[in-house]
């Protein structure tokens, strides 16, 4: 008991149906660094590069490389192959906290999305936020004409819906092909009801409704 510190022994006093219940404090423990893991010295990860985002990768690998390797002190190679491309992610001793290897291949992968690299980069510096990939027919089943018109309806003319739910609830969208990328529970929710047919205007009434909840909430 005396390894657990003083602050272990502390208590508080609730009064519950007339009888006083003492609840302990729970413990605080700091973050496991890669080298204190009891099943393995180092993590990887490994992230399939596709075909049409090699050429972006090339050209943003410094700035990425940089926030990876010296921000999150996580190393990063990406090996080249004849059919498939792949970002590889390693811990290191140096590695301040284990979780920063799932935050990186997070990062490294909604870049690979599509996504631009000051939009992915939120996922390195916020906690709690994920990047979401659906398809269309996750949704609905939709064939030929209907998939282009639903496409349609979530890009709206010259983009217009899709910039006004990126506007509305403050992420980031990417529509390619019948796969669509987001971040936002909220977003994922409205681009839902297009999908399933619901016109735009009633879309941005629920959507408005939203976010102004939860503007008030915090």
């Amino acid at each position: 008991m005396n390894g657990l510190g003083g602050e272990a022994m502390k208590s508080k006093t609730y009064l519950a149906v007339g009888k006083r219940v003492s609840l302990p404090f729970k413990p605080k423990f700091r973050p496991l660094k890669p080298h204190e893991m009891s099943d393995s010295q180092v993590q990887f990860r490994r992230i399939r590069v596709p075909c049409l985002r090699f050429s972006p990768l090339k050209k943003a690998w410094m700035e990425i490389f940089t926030l990876v390797y010296e921000q999150m002190k996580i190393d990063m190679r990406l090996k080249l192959k004849d059919k498939a491309n792949i970002v590889e992610l390693k811990t290191r001793a140096e590695t301040p906290d284990i979780s920063n290897l799932q935050r990186c291949a997070d990062f490294v992968e909604a870049f690979l999305n599509g996504f631009e690299v000051r939009d992915a980069i939120a996922l390195l510096r916020m906690d709690e936020l994920y990047s979401h990939t659906f398809s269309i027919d996750d949704v609905k089943t939709l064939r030929r004409d209907h998939m282009s018109r639903a496409i349609g309806r979530l890009a709206g003319r010259r983009g217009k819906t899709k910039f006004a739910i990126e506007n509305s609830t403050k992420t980031r969208i990417v529509i390619r092909n019948s796969m669509i990328h987001t971040n936002i529970k909220i977003a994922t929710a409205a681009l839902c009801s297009l999908i399933l047919g619901s016109p735009a205007p009633k879309v941005y009434s629920k959507l408005r409704a939203v976010t102004a909840r939860s503007a008030e909430r915090f």
